[in-house]
């Protein structure tokens, strides 16, 4: 699969490194997937945002994805407050992500994208990552039809001006890259899915923003704390060890709105 040592090989029309706009289903999750993705591009001066799909704005993560956002530089939290579809304890009163109607979650994260006008949107895979968490793979469907949607000035309009991001990078496990991981979760009971090789696009090095990628996952302290979740098999793990594991990520680029084909006609 390629190499790269930054999230977009083709820099943006203006010759500046593209803004991001995470959006992750759990508190955590921007941390231990592109953690290090932000922090790079926050690093270059470019504008970088996180929207995270389920707890509520008063629960006690909030504070915890707070300080992480502030270790990589991405801003004031955005949560939208869903609840989780295994933590009944993450907003009370609120529907579950997995239970709110499609369209009104896309509405949401097309309001996100047109009011902050990323170059590019970063989300889960359509494996919802090693764990095939639901969540995670609710927010990958409706980050990819936001970004599409998000473009269409006829879709959505009490959401904003339209806006189209250049591409959607799917945060991603290839088959090579799992190593230990894989041990790792099966050890506590969960699952270890990956892509293959071919679907990783985009290989980024994050060593030299390791330092704020860990710090990101240590400010979800009780994660941390916890047995099963990955910031708390990664905090008991030797550092060599953990470093092995997060100084790598890993994407599979997709290109949302219209794209020019080919002149050959369709044939059906």
């Amino acid at each position: 699969m390629p190499d790269c040592d930054e999230l977009i090989p083709e820099k943006a029309a203006s010759s500046t490194t593209p803004s991001l706009l995470g959006v992750f289903a759990h508190p955590d999750d921007e941390s231990l997937l592109a953690g290090g993705v932000l922090a790079q591009h926050a690093a270059a001066h470019a504008r970088t945002a996180v929207v995270t799909m389920t707890w509520a704005p008063d629960s006690p993560r909030a504070s915890e994805l707070a300080d992480a956002l502030r270790a990589l530089g991405a801003g004031a939290p955005r949560m939208l407050g869903y609840g989780d579809a295994r933590n009944e304890r993450a907003a009370p009163g609120r529907p579950r992500l997995v239970d709110a109607p499609l369209d009104e979650v896309v509405a949401a994260l097309v309001q996100q994208i047109r009011s902050f006008r990323p170059d590019i949107v970063v989300t889960h895979d359509a494996l919802g990552q090693l764990t095939g968490h639901p969540d995670h793979r609710r927010t990958h469907q409706a980050a990819l039809l936001a970004a599409q949607d998000a473009g269409l000035p006829h879709l959505h309009p009490a959401a904003g001006k339209p806006w189209q991001p250049r591409a959607v990078y799917c945060a991603t496990h290839p088959e090579s890259g799992v190593g230990e991981l894989g041990p790792l979760l099966e050890s506590v009971g969960k699952a270890a899915l990956a892509v293959p090789d071919a679907y990783a696009t985009t290989t980024v090095d994050v060593s030299p923003w390791l330092e704020q990628k860990w710090r990101a996952i240590l400010a979800h302290r009780g994660e941390v704390a916890r047995e099963r979740p990955l910031p708390g098999i990664l905090a008991r793990l030797p550092e060599a060890d953990r470093t092995q594991i997060i100084q790598t990520e890993y994407f599979t680029r997709l290109t949302p709105g219209p794209t020019k084909g080919d002149s050959a006609a369709l044939s059906i």
